[in-house]
């Protein structure tokens, strides 16, 4: 299960909105060993479509030396669909290498970068088994 605030389901909510009509993408980071995520962390799209995202990979490497001085992990990867379901694609799971993560998808299908409904789902991705888990905001 992914216990998560409110305030950062907003962020990644907002984040996936914004970016809308390409999709978004980002990280939450947690103290290592915790599955606590606390830290937002949004990313560029450096693929910059609708259809796919991918993490510039100068940001990442800064984002990953980052996380290790300050001894954390990404807790949540996030990313978001524009035209089809919060469920991850083949393409998602083939990309997905951080199987103590969780893998959260925002669909903004429905909403575009307007207010309105949004599909807000997570996933465990571990060698290439998706299994939805349930998400509980606090």
């Amino acid at each position: 299960m992914l216990t998560i605030s409110q305030e950062l389901r907003e962020k990644i909510i907002a984040h996936a909105r914004a970016d809308h009509p390409d999709e978004a993408c980002g990280v939450v980071a947690g103290p290592a060993g915790s599955d606590r995520p606390e830290r937002f962390v949004p990313m560029l799209n450096a693929a910059r479509s609708p259809t796919f995202y991918e993490f510039d990979s100068g940001d990442l490497l800064r984002l990953y030396r980052e996380m290790d001085d300050r001894d954390e992990e990404p807790v949540v990867i996030y990313h978001s669909h524009t035209a089809t379901e919060a469920y991850p694609s083949r393409t998602d799971i083939s990309y997905a290498n951080e199987p103590g993560a969780h893998y959260v998808l925002v669909s903004t299908a429905e909403c575009g970068n307007g207010e309105g409904p949004v599909s807000f789902r997570s996933f465990r991705i571990v060698a290439g088994e998706v299994t939805e888990e349930e998400v509980r905001v606090v």
